[in-house]
């Protein structure tokens, strides 16, 4: 009985705006011991076609869909021409006449929205991430090894595995989800980002490029420590893990991993016919 007029006081003071929802919210909460869980979204089982979220407060099944024909040319071939950039920069050095451009497939911008930390007044949050395409489950535990192996080669060795994976990029990678990695939260610090990640799975990824796309997913938070993860989630962080270390080297750890599936794909490039923000999976 106590709980329950506990529970009464606290939504009675929630509806007339003395309380709000975000002073509830402890991010120590996250965390059981030197590891976060994320109790939100549920990776999939394999070969799996949705994933079980929990998004505005309700359990939801989400189909997830495909990247169209033309994301995976537009993405492969943004980030082959980066790679050929590098490849100039290594063999002319100072003068090379081509540098890497911030924007493309490589720098997703990540809107996400649960609560407002105590440094701001907003729940809404944007953020620029590095992405990249993961392999699926009967391809990254050979994916995770060619990496390992090849983890001293020269940079010019990996540019060339790199160009390899791109060119089989339908064959070696997952066709509805993208990687990526939370860098900066641990026990003490959250960011904006992770906060509303493990309160409110659902975001919004959009590239700044010509074409373009805007990708609505559902985001699941991995951590590296958990004892929990299933063999599919361990090589995810491992791989997410061990692709950013092989081309930007050696990290001091592993950081949390963020496996972002597709709900929705829409072609957001401006001035095309047809696009300009349509949807255009199922």
């Amino acid at each position: 009985m106590e709980k329950l007029m506990i529970l009464l006081v606290i939504g009675f003071l929630l509806a007339i705006g003395v309380l709000k929802a975000e002073d509830l919210i402890d991010p120590a909460s996250f965390w059981e011991g030197d590891y976060c869980v994320q109790k939100t979204a549920q990776t999939p089982a394999a070969g799996a076609s949705s994933i079980r979220a929990q998004v505005e407060g309700q359990w939801q099944e989400f189909p997830l869909v495909d990247f169209p024909v033309e994301f995976w040319e537009w993405n492969c071939s943004r980030r082959q021409e980066y790679l050929e950039i590098f490849r100039e920069m290594l063999e002319k050095g100072p003068e090379a006449t081509r540098s890497p451009q911030l924007s493309g497939p490589h720098n997703g911008i990540v809107a996400t929205w649960a609560a407002n930390r105590k440094d701001s007044r907003f729940k809404l949050n944007n953020a620029v991430k590095g992405m990249g395409f993961l392999p699926p489950e009967e391809r990254i535990g050979e994916l995770i090894k060619l990496l390992q192996d090849k983890m001293d080669a020269g940079m010019a060795e990996k540019l060339d595995i790199l160009d390899s994976l791109y060119t089989h990029a339908t064959k070696n990678f997952s066709p509805n989800r993208l990687g990526s990695l939370e860098l900066y939260s641990q026990p003490g610090t959250t960011t904006q980002t992770f906060l509303n990640q493990m309160l409110e799975p659902s975001c919004v990824t959009v590239w700044l490029d010509i074409p373009t796309y805007k990708i609505k997913q559902i985001a699941r938070l991995l951590h590296p420590l958990d004892p929990n993860l299933s063999q599919y989630e361990k090589d995810v962080v491992s791989y997410i893990n061990l692709v950013h270390s092989f081309f930007h080297g050696e990290f001091p750890r592993d950081y949390i991993a963020v496996i972002y599936y597709n709900v929705e794909i829409y072609d957001s490039s401006p001035g095309k016919k047809g696009a300009m923000g349509t949807k255009i999976s199922p």
